[in-house]
């Protein structure tokens, strides 16, 4: 059965039967995972293997394992720090910077592919303007410079663990004050700036091989009167057509507030895939994940070649290999590097000129 365009979650460490319907369902296209799906790595191994059972070719099963906040396992998986460190580091050793990214990508893709997780929703390519709480130090540098080198090398290592990369919240949510869960932010500046700031790290990510983008929750006014989420603005001529992305584009969660300006969940979907979305994400809300499904009964997934880029590459466990090891000593190198005080103090993101 080939895949649909829907990303559906599941409540439990355990699938259901109605989990194992909606799987099957054809408009399902992929399976994400959260905090609550975890107890352990071999309940999670197990549980990932069941969803890889119900379907042929197997859906391709997701997290947010982006390192600090936003890390849904963690018994049994190395902490990875919020990105701002990498960033800290980059202010110190430039080449450490970029070694320890690409470390962390290793890391990542090495730990969640030996558990049947095929790719994780990272790296966040946003800018740390000081201005966004639900950003913050997830953000890897308030300097497009340095986020597109240091994302671009998260890439690279998530790749060499056989693992697809996903940028995000593109263009950029780093600016916009409200948090997009809750609320419906927006952005004022000018087409002219963002091109020039926030793009600049999607640019670079691109050219490292990113496999997927997905867009903000984020009205930015004077392009367009839709989040980015919806708009051709963003994700057909600029996306498409000025970067040139050819990967999958995956919608921000429909189920947060910053998507509700389209509607009910049927509603979100389509706006989401007539903008140019290829799949969409409904979480937490199984009656409304039911609805959407059958409301995209039909709606074949034109991107087939990307979506198959999104499956983890190569079987065997890497956690074994010498490049793991390596990988953890570059982590632990830059945590100790990190606490040297003689290594000077960085100036606090407001007070740099944005």
């Amino acid at each position: 059965m080939p895949p649909g365009p829907a990303v559906v979650d599941v409540p439990g460490t355990v699938l259901a039967d109605e989990d194992r319907e909606r799987i099957r369902h054809p408009a399902a296209g992929a399976v994400i995972l959260f905090a609550r799906n975890y107890e352990n790595p071999d309940q999670l191994r197990l549980l990932c293997e069941d969803i890889e059972r119900l379907r042929e070719p197997a859906l391709p099963v997701c997290v947010d394992h982006e390192g600090g906040r936003v890390q849904r396992f963690r018994e049994g998986f190395s902490a990875i720090p919020p990105m701002r460190e990498l960033g800290r580091l980059w202010d110190r050793d430039r080449d450490a910077a970029r070694q320890a990214a690409r470390a962390i990508g290793y890391v990542i893709g090495a730990e969640l592919g030996a558990h049947g997780v095929d790719f994780s929703f990272t790296p966040v390519l946003d800018l740390d303007y000081g201005a966004s709480s639900v950003i913050g130090d997830r953000a890897l540098h308030f300097d497009p410079t340095a986020a597109g080198a240091l994302g671009s090398q998260l890439i690279i290592g998530l790749r060499e663990a056989g693992m697809a990369a996903v940028g995000k919240h593109f263009p950029g949510h780093g600016f916009a004050s409200a948090d997009s869960h809750v609320a419906v932010p927006k952005d004022d500046r000018s087409v002219k700036e963002i091109f020039g700031k926030d793009l600049l790290p999607y640019r670079k990510a691109i050219e490292a091989g990113l496999a997927a983008v997905m867009p903000a929750h984020v009205i930015f006014t004077q392009a367009d009167a839709e989040p980015a989420g919806y708009s051709k603005f963003w994700l057909q001529e600029v996306l498409r057509g000025k970067l040139g992305f050819q990967g999958l584009v995956f919608s921000d969660d429909l189920s947060m507030e910053g998507a509700c300006v389209a509607g009910g969940p049927r509603e979100r979907a389509r706006a989401a895939l007539a903008a140019g979305c290829d799949m969409v994400l409904l979480c937490n809300d199984p009656k409304g994940c039911d609805a959407l499904l059958e409301s995209l009964k039909g709606v074949s997934l034109s991107r087939l070649e990307a979506w198959e880029a999104m499956r983890k590459k190569g079987g065997r466990d890497l956690r074994k290999s010498v490049a793991y090891r390596e990988a953890q000593q570059r982590l632990a190198a830059m945590s100790a590097a990190l606490q040297k005080p003689e290594m000077g103090t960085i100036v606090p993101i407001q007070e740099n000129p944005s």
